[in-house]
């Protein structure tokens, strides 16, 4: 009885260290943090900071392949059945020496600026707020106005918070209801009016919590991008709940319900709501899902597909704010 009760716990042991699989360079041996894990059907998880993500044949029994994507890697593709705890990535040269011949030549070094800034545009109305999903990354562009130098130091990300009385939602002193909300930020060269290249050097993440107010301020001064010629796209994607220290929970991404057709999968909605704005004229605002292999960025306006109230009510815009690094010649 003792030794099969000691098998039992063995392969529990066993299971559990296999659903959990870390993704790490192939090269270099360290993690590779926040990279995307999909399932080729429009839904996937993210890895954590340490490159860490959970999967079992009973959480996601329909699931045969995964395709396992990050920022500067070769997309590794691979069955349920190839599985190993520890999976490896391979750096895509070409990638990687874009990036770095970008930041070889500092054009700012020893140069005197001023700061222009662009405020946010901000609301708390539950009604012009976007939910956000995992499958979904937004970007918002940014047109370059003159020949100026320009550095992109901060950029805000308005953010909608909810009184925990939904009856004096209204009053700014009412209790929020509290969350703790991890994203993933990515900055794009403008190709032919949509995204293109990924401008960043390294991936960019933060955690946006109730206690941010209407916005979050984030500073990548330090990334030292620099805004090209035709203008530049900033891009933001929830990545899930985190726990008090920040760290990703590896909570299931999506809901199943039975219906008459069979299991539909419905992406779970993740707060803070974004906030959206009829205050910009023209359609800046573009959107792409995640999880789907070669998806085309769309611009998010009627006519395009989206099933939205926003833009019923003219809610065509994601209102980023971003403070410039201004350089004199």
């Amino acid at each position: 009885m003792l030794k099969q009760l000691n098998l039992i716990i063995l392969f529990a042991i066993v299971l559990q260290s296999h659903a959990q699989i870390s993704i790490v360079d192939a090269e270099s041996k360290l993690p590779v943090s926040y990279a995307s894990i999909s399932f080729g059907n429009g839904n996937g998880i993210v890895a954590d900071d340490e490159g860490i993500f959970v999967f079992t044949k009973k959480l996601y029994p329909d699931i045969d392949s995964l395709y396992i994507s990050a920022l500067g890697y070769k997309e590794l593709a691979i069955t349920v059945e190839e599985l190993e705890p520890q999976l490896f990535l391979h750096p895509q040269a070409d990638e990687l020496d874009e990036v770095v011949i970008g930041v070889k030549i500092d054009r700012t070094k020893d140069k005197k600026y001023k700061t222009e800034s662009l405020k946010p545009y901000l609301d708390d109305d539950y009604y012009k707020c976007w939910l956000p999903t995992i499958e979904s990354e937004i970007a918002v562009y940014f047109p370059n106005e003159d020949d100026r130098l320009k550095r992109i130091a901060k950029v805000k990300f308005p953010i909608a918070l909810e009184s925990k009385d939904w009856k004096n939602r209204k009053k700014a002193n009412k209790e929020k209801k509290k969350f703790s909300t991890l994203f993933k930020v990515n900055l794009y060269e403008n190709l032919n009016g949509k995204p293109g290249r990924n401008l960043n050097t390294e991936t960019i993440v933060f955690r946006a919590t109730e206690q941010d107010g209407d916005y979050h301020e984030l500073d990548i001064e330090e990334q030292n991008i620099l805004i090209p010629e035709e203008g530049v796209f900033i891009s933001l994607q929830v990545l899930g709940y985190t726990n008090k220290n920040g760290k990703l929970l590896p909570n299931k991404k999506y809901k199943e319900i039975k219906g008459p057709q069979g299991i539909i999968k419905i992406p779970t909605n993740f707060r803070p709501l974004l906030p959206f704005t009829d205050e910009i004229d023209e359609n800046r605002t573009y959107v792409k899902r995640v999880f789907i292999n070669g998806n085309d960025w769309q611009a998010f306006k009627k006519g395009n597909g989206f099933q939205s109230s926003l833009l019923k009510s003219g809610l065509n815009n994601y209102g980023i704010g971003i403070d410039l690094h201004v350089f004199k010649d």
